[in-house]
């Protein structure tokens, strides 16, 4: 059937709804194919996907050994309900606890659901109630991964659950304590500890953090923040959750983001790169403790689709891409190369404040002046100058993230140096134009 992309594009409109977005204002790309770092619209455009749509194609589109994976299962076993053992199933939680060092996990289907039932079995193991999470950070869109997120997007449905006490973040661009690197004590971690008896470390089951900040800002914290508050956990007896949705798996050349700080988290929840987006799948990971912990005690929850052997068999072949086509080695080495290139934009573009990346996990941070790190957007909001960037790149066929003030390039693991190259290229004409806005062009930049 040939149908035109405004067909397409009216139909879903009429009939769907889309996630975040005013209906009416509702603009979306017609996505007919894909393969590797591109897809193709509807009019047989080829853009470079720089986003990996929701950060979480990091084997890119359409990989031929996640396919047959998938096609393999489907003809074998496509649905076994909760309570049944399937070989993706057990060998998917086996090479989970070889690759993560913890020891079981809980499948269900995307982020969310991993971090709702997380904070579940946290208040069952400690018999606690109150979860610390950070403002500046996104749990999911259920009402209690929600309530747990700092996200503006939980304002609408407020109040959410009961139990959730917000931290400050390491931002160390705009610390929250008025500290530089030179000045600081770590403020970042001290001031929790404060929270904690504030609150009462009896009432306190646990801290969740996602790993590297995602969609609100990408927040790489010091070296020594992550030993500090393992620390501080174990120091009251409060488990820590790190949320590896978006930067796990691969994302920042690691398996999980929290080993390159050298701790062992006491729950990790995964969605996202666990499938590359293959099949809808999530993961709660659990240490021995927790595990046994269970093994005498009811676990108070379930889902139709957990453990689905589909999208288990999709994880198990999704792990082996990772490992036997060395997308960690081209994570590292791309990585270093984009690194190289946000420092060179930082330093030559009046609008960049500051570059994060870790990994081909990274993020610019736009403003209008250097001196005063006024953002080039407000929080929460939007402005011409970076609707012009957004636009200028929708208009090249490049697919990127950008919300605030900032501006991710997150590519697929499996990007090529030239690949990267030209993307990066369109990217600082954007930044070009931005600067000509602010009528900044060739201001010096620091």
């Amino acid at each position: 059937m040939n149908r035109s992309s405004k067909e397409v594009i009216q139909e879903n409109r009429d009939y769907t709804l889309f996630s975040w977005s005013v209906q009416s204002t509702s603009n979306p790309i017609y996505m007919a194919r894909s393969q590797g770092v591109w897809f193709w619209d509807g009019d047989g455009n080829r853009w470079l996907d720089f986003s990996s749509q929701l950060i979480n194609i990091n084997v890119g589109h359409q990989h031929p050994r996640v396919l047959q994976a998938i096609k393999q299962q489907v003809d074998e076993l496509c649905f076994a309900g909760p309570s049944f053992a399937t070989e993706p199933r057990g060998l998917l939680g086996k090479k989970l606890s070889e690759v993560t060092g913890l020891a079981k996990s809980f499948f269900c289907l995307g982020g969310a659901e991993a971090n709702e039932n997380a904070m579940k079995m946290a208040r069952l193991y400690t018999s606690r109630d109150k979860i610390i999470t950070r403002y500046r950070s996104y749990h999911g869109a259920t009402m209690g991964a929600m309530t747990a997120s700092g996200d503006p997007r939980r304002w609408p449905v407020e109040p959410g659950i009961p139990g959730i006490v917000r931290a400050f973040d390491p931002y160390c661009y705009r610390c929250p304590f008025g500290k530089t690197p030179d000045s600081c004590q770590r403020e970042c971690v001290s001031h929790i500890e404060e929270i904690i008896q504030m609150e009462g470390p009896h009432t306190i089951a646990a801290i969740m953090v996602e790993g590297i900040t995602g969609s609100n800002g990408l927040l790489v914290p010091p070296d020594d923040y992550y030993p500090k508050l393992r620390a501080l956990c174990d120091k009251y007896g409060i488990l820590l959750i790190t949320d590896e949705v978006m930067s796990g798996f691969g994302r920042t050349g690691r398996w999980l983001s929290t080993q390159h700080y050298g701790i062992q988290p006491d729950i990790v929840t995964s969605a996202k790169g666990l499938t590359s987006g293959y099949m809808p799948l999530g993961a709660v990971i659990v240490s021995q403790p927790i595990a046994d912990f269970f093994e005498n005690q009811m676990l108070w929850g379930g889902l139709t689709y957990s453990g689905h052997p589909v999208s288990c068999a999709a994880a198990l072949a999704n792990l082996s891409v990772y490992e036997e086509e060395h997308l960690f080695e081209n994570t590292e080495n791309q990585g270093r190369y984009l690194g190289e290139r946000l420092e060179a934009m930082r330093k030559r573009y009046a609008c960049v404040g500051d570059v994060r990346y870790i990994g081909l996990f990274s993020v610019l941070e736009l403003v209008k002046d250097k001196a005063s790190k006024e953002p080039l957007a407000p929080f929460n909001g939007t402005s011409p100058e970076m609707q012009k960037l957004a636009g200028f790149l929708r208009s090249k066929q490049i697919y990127a993230f950008s919300r605030f003030n900032m501006l991710w390039v997150c590519p697929p693991l499996v990007i090529s140096r030239e690949e990267l190259r030209w993307g990066l290229d369109v990217i600082e004409e954007a930044l070009a134009l931005v600067d000509e806005a602010l009528g900044v062009v060739g201001a010096a930049a620091d």
